[in-house]
């Protein structure tokens, strides 16, 4: 099964290693375990009391506040919320459906980025979840509309939540609504609660259990089971509700502070509410784990009323992002073919985005004259705007170079990503302290006729390089140079190396962006730089996953290092610092992983590689 389509409604339990514990310990008497039930039925409903303990020391403990309802730390860590998103994630990187598409991500992290530098400047990430966490947005193929966030600072946007939005705000809305959930810690918070509902049906089943023993009436212990069961569900509910209000109104302090509309939360709470009730499908999941109420939906309202202003109108760049997130969430030529660059909108942003979403969808198809003319005519149509939105023109050019990539004119491409320029610093900053990229079968599927789906991992759109060349920009070039090589060899030797040594640059300052490191993996092949390219190899293997892939690139190249022919003391050593590291990681996570069965060893290929 779609491991990313479980993503959002993962059953994570957090009693599992406890529960593991108990089954393999002799169980006690029916009695005994009754009256356990009874003590933890008890415990549980009871107020707490004062117990009597004995002298502790006193330690001056640090100050948190504020520390309202449960202590999410004490039941799960910062660290441990960290471990257990990473686990996620190791698995979720290898879904076929985990995108990298360096266009659509750049997009996603102009949105994303302002939101997370917000909720740090506002104190909503403390200093030890800011080190902790990731704050890594991604994409996930899939036209349903959903978004969700997972342990660890991990937020997922499927491809069909862009399309759905018309405007930046109302996707930067539930941008900030997730980001909320992770910095507010309600995936920790909701531990607790979650304990007391299981003691809750554990008790009342346990009284259902006595009474039928007692009267002889089954009844009346159905009748207290599922009464039971009930509350413990009513409880589950209530908090989940709570949390989802306080993701709203948090997350609209964010986005408000972040520079997005007012109006972007309360257009989304509506166009979401229209969506369900025309077509009550399984097309949102997004409203399965987040439920629209009508106290949420009148809040949205009151705020954006109070607020004053008028809603936004629709950008050519949001407009053209969401023409590609909508080509791109379908993988098969019978939805490429209802997108033929038409509309019968007057305005303006709906009819380049058409164009767009037409190009695209034509090169998909193979059919490279359409989707030429067609980018030709939405960038005639781009620049006529006023004002001008320099953002879409530039992504339409991107879209026209990838064209020409696509049908083998590395030239032409390298024409017009030259006239590109420098990227103003205004256009993608990054606040992300950490961020992962994807792998893709192939360095060629940065292009527009196969974009990279990935057997691995995508990245939160990464910031721009020190040079002011944006990621898209700088993974296209070095694709389209190496292409230009191997057609001609010799042809672009001292652009090829330039553009090398940018990518070295980039990984040294981004290390977990795989597609990077495949690209230079394959440019320094082609200049012939053995340890470098087989050690960038190595370095994408590893940033997906694949440890033991990474070792074994690594230890290829230790050895060519040691030969006459591959003499380069630098390279070798970072290879051989590279090969511990990575063999000891390997080493931990095979041991949380026992630790994780009770000590109970395990095939070989049943731990993480």
């Amino acid at each position: 099964m779609n491991r990313l389509r479980r993503l959002h409604c993962l059953p994570v339990d957090f009693a599992t290693d406890t529960r593991d514990a108990l089954s393999r310990t002799k169980p006690p008497p029916v009695a005994a375990r009754l009256l356990a039930g009874v003590l933890a039925f008890s415990t549980a409903l009871a107020p707490a009391a004062a117990q009597p303990e004995a002298a502790q020391p006193e330690v001056a403990q640090p100050s948190r506040l504020p520390a309202l309802g449960e202590s999410a730390s004490d039941d799960l860590s910062v660290g441990a919320e960290r471990r257990l998103g990473e686990q996620i994630m190791r698995e979720g990187r290898r879904d076929p459906q985990y995108l990298d598409d360096p266009v659509l991500l750049d997009y996603l992290q102009q949105l994303w980025g302002p939101l997370v530098a917000t909720a740090r400047s506002r104190g909503d990430i403390n200093a030890e979840t800011d080190q902790a966490f990731a704050w890594e947005a991604f994409l996930v193929r899939d036209r349903s509309v959903n978004a969700f966030a997972l342990p660890g600072g991990y937020v997922g946007v499927h491809l069909g939540l862009i399309g759905l939005t018309t405007t930046s705000d109302q996707l930067a809305s539930v941008l900030a609504h997730e980001l909320t959930h992770v910095t507010q810690r309600h995936i920790a918070r909701s531990i607790a609660p979650q304990q007391r509902a299981s003691m809750l049906a554990i008790a009342s089943m346990l009284l259902g259990v006595l009474a039928a023993s007692r009267s002889n009436n089954m009844d009346a212990a159905n009748a207290a089971i599922m009464g039971g069961q009930g509350m413990a569900i009513q409880s589950q509910l209530n908090f989940s509700r709570d949390m989802e209000r306080e993701a709203d109104r948090v997350g609209y302090g964010v986005m408000t502070q972040a520079g997005f509309s007012t109006f972007g939360m309360a257009a989304m709470f509506e166009k979401l509410d229209v969506a369900t009730r025309l077509n009550d499908n399984s097309g949102f999941p997004y409203l399965r784990s987040h439920p629209l109420t009508v106290d949420r939906i009148s809040e949205a309202r009151n705020r954006a009323l109070l607020a004053g202003g008028t809603p936004p109108a629709p950008t050519l760049q949001h407009a053209v992002m969401q023409a590609r997130a909508r080509v791109m969430a379908d993988d098969n030529t019978a939805a490429w073919q209802r997108f033929n660059g038409g509309s019968s909108s007057p305005l303006l942003a709906d009819r380049v985005g058409a164009l767009y979403g037409g190009a695209l969808a034509a090169a998909l198809l193979k059919d490279h004259g359409r989707a030429e003319r067609q980018a030709d005519e939405a960038q005639r149509l781009a620049t006529s705007a006023t004002p001008r939105d320099a953002k879409a023109e530039r992504a339409i050019t991107l879209l026209q170079a990838q064209l020409q990539l696509a049908r083998g004119d590395a030239a032409g491409a390298l024409v017009r990503l030259d006239a590109l320029g420098p990227l103003a610093a205004s256009t993608s900053t990054s606040t992300s302290t950490s961020t992962a990229a994807s792998t893709s079968t192939s360095a060629s599927t940065v292009t527009a006729a196969s974009p990279s789906t990935s057997t691995s991992a995508s990245t939160s759109a990464l910031p721009s390089a020190a040079s002011g060349t944006p990621r898209p920009t700088l993974l296209l070039r070095a694709q389209a140079l190496l292409d230009r090589q191997r057609a001609a060899p010799g042809s672009v030797q001292p652009a090829l190396r330039d553009s090398t040594e940018a990518l070295q640059t980039w990984v040294a300052e981004h290390r977990q962006d795989a597609t990077a490191w495949e690209l230079l993996a394959a440019s320094a092949d082609a200049l012939g730089l053995r340890l470098r390219s087989m050690r960038a190899a190595a370095e994408a293997r590893a940033v997906v996953g694949d440890l033991t892939g990474a070792i074994d690139r690594l230890r290829a190249a230790q050895q060519l290092s040691r030969s006459a022919t591959g003499q380069d003391f630098i390279e070798g050593s970072v290879i051989d610092a590279r090969l511990r590291q990575i063999n000891a990681q390997r080493r931990q996570l095979q041991l949380e992983a026992r630790e994780a069965r009770g000590g109970r060893s395990a095939p070989d290929d049943t731990l993480p590689n």
